[in-house]
């Protein structure tokens, strides 16, 4: 399975890790970032091993793990020069200060001042250490000079207190390193993206609704985010986590979708509608539930056909859509494109393995009005950068 995004081909990042609690999760976010892609360095300060083992680092980077200054007298010059990004995870109070201050005095603070590509450090430390003015101030002077901070959090301490010092969840350092090195070739554009299920209400408790998880339009929204633009997420209930930095609205029925996208539209250069809107409603809905006594007999109406009204707009997005069909009925979604004057339009065959709801991967073609693109099976993240890859090709 093609799972390797382009933007992360032969990149490279240096993972500092420094001596508080949270040095535990290292191993988990090496893991993670080879899984994206990308080769991993790591040094180690002496503190940092007491939390986790250099073995253990080894084992998950698969490559050999510096802590030493003087062992190899040159890495300190070498590790920084074959990066593309550095990241400090967890983030001291300690290494925050000396970075900020210019003192080098271990192999990690050495390679901080040798490094010249963009730097992500993620703190993690005590609640009155990270409220501390004199760290803050460090800190402060950090960022100024375009260090990217990720967290911390605010929640349980190793301590046992509450308060902000969590060090950031893997995944948001994760997604922080990402943007870093993805090329900003979005920047510029209003991407209004819908994701997630509807729901048509029978009664106050019962609803229709599908299978849909989410996860193609969020993983769509993440990567436009990644590559510069600013994005908007329109979303039925899911239990995914918001993408950070997108602009997040909540939609549950058709046409509460169809108001926000109404109103949003406006402003976007894009509009993609991988959201599984309901094909119909209840003709009434009934305001106490509804009692079971023998067969049931519903009306239903059509829900309001979003790509229609927005496509029909004197001035309107690029607009693409989605058609997940039972079966290879491409024709379908051929018909849909030149019916509703979508620009682009995602086709899959939700029966086929690895396709469609609750995945992580997806199988699609995706079909512009001159050709069609037919990927192999992949994540819905690397499907999400192919359909903004064409969607760049076919705007232009």
């Amino acid at each position: 399975m093609k799972n390797e995004r382009k933007a992360l081909r032969n990149k490279s990042l240096l993972l500092g890790i420094t001596g508080g609690v949270a040095a535990y999760k290292s191993v988990d976010l090496v893991r993670r970032l080879r899984e994206e892609g990308l080769m991993v360095a790591v040094i180690m300060t002496r503190a940092a091993q007491y939390f986790v083992t250099p073995l253990s680092l080894r084992i998950a980077s698969q490559q050999k793990v510096y802590s030493d200054l003087f062992h190899d007298p040159m890495a300190h010059v070498y590790l920084p020069a074959g990066a593309d990004v550095m990241v400090i995870a967890p983030a001291t109070a300690n290494i925050i200060g000396k970075c900020a201050r210019g003192i080098a005095d271990d192999l990690l603070s050495t390679s901080f001042l040798s490094f010249r590509g963009q730097i992500i450090i993620a703190p993690a430390m005590n609640w009155r250490m990270y409220e501390n003015p004199v760290f803050q101030e460090n800190l402060k002077h950090l960022l100024s000079m375009g260090v990217i901070q990720v967290g911390p959090e605010k929640g349980s301490l190793a301590c046992g207190e509450e308060g902000m010092g969590r060090m950031a969840e893997t995944s948001d350092i994760v997604d922080t390193v990402l943007s870093a090195v993805t090329e900003k070739d979005m920047r510029g554009e209003k991407i209004l993206v819908t994701a997630g299920p509807t729901r048509e209400y029978l009664d106050p408790v019962r609803f229709l609704s599908n299978r849909s998880s989410g996860k193609m339009g969020y993983a769509i929204a993440r990567a436009a985010l990644r590559r510069g633009a600013e994005v908007t997420l329109i979303s039925g209930h899911t239990f995914l986590e918001k993408p950070k930095g997108a602009r997040f609205i909540s939609a549950e029925t058709a046409s509460e979708m169809f108001k926000a996208v109404e109103k949003e539209v406006r402003a976007s250069t894009v509009l993609i509608m991988s959201a599984a809107v309901s094909d119909f409603m209840p003709a009434e809905k009934h305001i106490d539930k509804i009692q079971k006594t023998g067969n049931l007999i519903m009306r239903f109406c059509p829900t309001p056909d979003i790509i229609s009204a927005i496509s029909g707009k004197r001035k309107r997005p690029f607009i693409i859509g989605f058609a997940a069909e039972t079966g290879k009925k491409i024709g379908r979604a051929k018909k849909k494109l030149r019916e509703k004057k979508m620009d682009m339009i995602v086709f899959n065959d939700v029966t086929e393995e690895g396709s469609g709801f609750d995945t992580d991967t997806n199988r699609v073609v995706i079909i512009d009005r001159k050709k069609e693109t037919e990927l192999p099976l992949m994540s819905k993240d690397s499907v999400a950068d192919a359909i903004l890859d064409k969607l760049l090709e076919v705007k232009t």
